[in-house]
């Protein structure tokens, strides 16, 4: 496993397991135990995955030692604002039962982000959150933050993977130090990525999958990945990405793929923004 230092000096995991879309709370147990079983230490959840307190029983099984362990969780729109905030904090604490978050992120850019971002910086402070950080933060989103926090975002995790490479928005993150996390790192599936023709192609020669080359194509531009699987053979096959590495030539071809968009969410949309702030996670 390979590892990226955050701005503040955190050492985070280059890949983690993601539980999105992993609701039903013993499948969610059984699949974060398999992922720490084969190796992960990543675990990236959210207080909006409805999944929270099976993560946090699977660490607790694990018997793995916490301070191996890189955790991420998000606050949710609905929550969004300074006393909000730091009470949604706590409830994913205590669904996790754990003491501290390791990475602790805006999962929306909407409602009252700049009030949440104070609570962080807060809570960061006090030393319950080591890294803080926002997701689906476009280029100028993340600009404004940035610009007007008095702690910036350490990590802006959005979607990112070959047909969708986002490389402007990269490059804008590097300008203030911010990590990319990707998620959909796999394009959910989509655009026949674990068959396509060209990742295929270039994993016959190395002996790898599709997949793989589409996981180490993105961790070799410095962006973080957390691949979901409920499947412990996938688990190992995403995991097993650090024994090679792409050609130049190879990171070209796989550029041409880029589409410029996305066909999974757009959150320059209205109707995107009426949407996700329609997606209530309590009363």
């Amino acid at each position: 496993m390979e590892f990226v230092t955050l701005s503040n000096g955190v050492k985070m995991p280059m890949e983690g397991f993601g539980v999105f879309q992993v609701p039903e709370a013993a499948i969610c147990e059984q699949a974060v135990s398999d992922a720490l079983a084969v190796g992960y230490r990543l675990i990236d959840t959210a207080a909006a995955y409805f999944n929270e307190e099976a993560v946090g029983m699977a660490i607790k099984k694990s018997g793995i030692p916490r301070e191996e362990l890189f955790i991420t969780t998000k606050l949710w729109i609905q929550d969004a604002g300074y006393e909000n905030a730091k009470k949604a904090f706590l409830t994913s604490l205590d669904k996790l039962g754990l003491d501290y978050i390791d990475l602790y992120l805006i999962h929306q850019p909407m409602n009252d982000y700049y009030g949440s971002w104070r609570a962080m910086e807060e809570l960061y402070e006090a030393g319950k959150i080591r890294a803080i950080g926002v997701c689906n933060f476009y280029p100028e989103r993340l600009t404004d933050l940035c610009l007007n926090a008095k702690i910036k975002p350490m990590v802006n995790q959005v979607e990112l993977h070959p047909f969708f490479a986002q490389t402007g928005a990269i490059a804008n993150m590097h300008d203030f130090e911010v990590i990319p996390e990707a998620w959909g790192p796999l394009a959910e599936g989509n655009h026949g990525i674990f068959t396509h023709p060209v990742l295929t192609e270039i994993g016959a020669k190395y002996g790898k999958t599709a997949a793989q080359v589409a996981l180490r194509w993105n961790t070799q531009r410095g962006v973080v990945i957390i691949p979901k699987s409920v499947h412990k053979e996938r688990m190992e096959e995403n995991l097993n990405i650090w024994d090679f590495k792409l050609s130049d030539e190879d990171m070209k071809a796989i550029a041409v793929l880029d589409l410029g968009h996305s066909e999974i969410i757009d959150h320059s949309f209205a109707e995107t923004a009426k949407f996700l702030n329609g997606w209530k996670i309590h009363e």
